[in-house]
């Protein structure tokens, strides 16, 4: 037997997404800037590429959902070019689509150097489109 209990709700409340402003990072340099911030689309961007370059696994301050398994995959003697240019959308994906700001990534071009890879992307996120391109 099954108890209703009712629950008056007297009005709805509208989704107010959470802010995404953080601390801006020069990535290049390894540093958090000490002037300025970063939100939105800008944020969003800052995120996939922080996440691309950070080693899933290797860092103890993330959980193992943090961070790509891109450069791995990249510099792994007993892969294939067509390996590479295959499974790293995937990769990619994986690592940035747990973010619920990121909505999809598509359009991938790969360019393989040695033993780096220049990825470029587009972006659906929840600010609108943009442009990702980071190499590996």
């Amino acid at each position: 037997m099954s108890v209703f209990i009712p629950i008056p709700i007297t009005e709805v409340e509208e989704f107010v997404p959470s802010p995404s402003r953080t601390y801006k990072l020069d990535l290049e340099n390894g540093r958090i800037l000490s002037a300025g911030s970063c939100d939105e689309i800008e944020a969003v961007e800052q995120f996939v590429k922080k996440a691309l370059i950070t080693p899933r696994f290797r860092c103890a301050i993330y959980d193992n959902q943090y961070g790509s398994e891109l450069k791995q995959a990249i510099i792994a003697s007993n892969v294939t070019p067509e390996y590479i240019q295959t499974e790293l959308p995937e990769y990619t994906k994986d690592a940035v689509l747990s973010d619920g700001r990121v909505l999809d990534l598509y359009g991938f071009s790969i360019e393989l150097r040695n033993e780096s890879a220049l990825i470029s992307c587009n972006a659906i996120t929840t600010y609108g489109e943009t442009t990702i391109e980071e190499v590996l």
